[in-house]
């Protein structure tokens, strides 16, 4: 059976990791995770994530999760756009997530960038999450 939000699934299985206070969680890999994933390491919310080839031409993303004195840096992450609704933002329209204390994370015509960059870039695009 397919995947009706793949990017929804790996946000639950990082939530449900940190909840129950796991090191690393894996996922399906796709390159819309990647690069979120990606954005997640550049502003600080998780350690690492490595791609692995489970068989011949699957692959999973391993996630290294990340905790400070014992609580996880991501209090919370929450989807914004769903495959249902989807949430499309521009530049002068992107709200700050709790007064710029989280970030937004933006697919955009220049790739998938935080909300602060894509400021910086001024170009908006679809809202896929929130994090905290």
């Amino acid at each position: 059976m397919s995947m009706s939000d793949p990017l929804g699934d790996m946000i639950t299985r990082i939530r449900n990791g940190q909840s129950a206070r796991k090191a690393i969680v894996s996922a399906p890999s796709s390159r819309l995770r990647a690069n979120v994933l990606e954005v997640l390491k550049r502003e600080g919310y998780i350690r690492d994530y490595s791609a692995v080839e489970v068989r011949t031409g699957i692959s999973e993303l391993k996630i290294e999760l990340k905790y400070h004195e014992g609580s996880p840096v991501i209090s919370e992450i929450k989807r914004v756009s769903t495959p249902g609704r989807r949430v499309y933002s521009g530049i002068n329209d992107l709200k700050r997530v709790y007064n710029g204390l989280g970030i937004a994370i933006l697919s955009t015509p220049r790739g998938v960038l935080s909300d602060n960059e894509a400021r910086v870039a001024n170009v908006g695009g679809e809202v896929l999450c929130q994090v905290f």
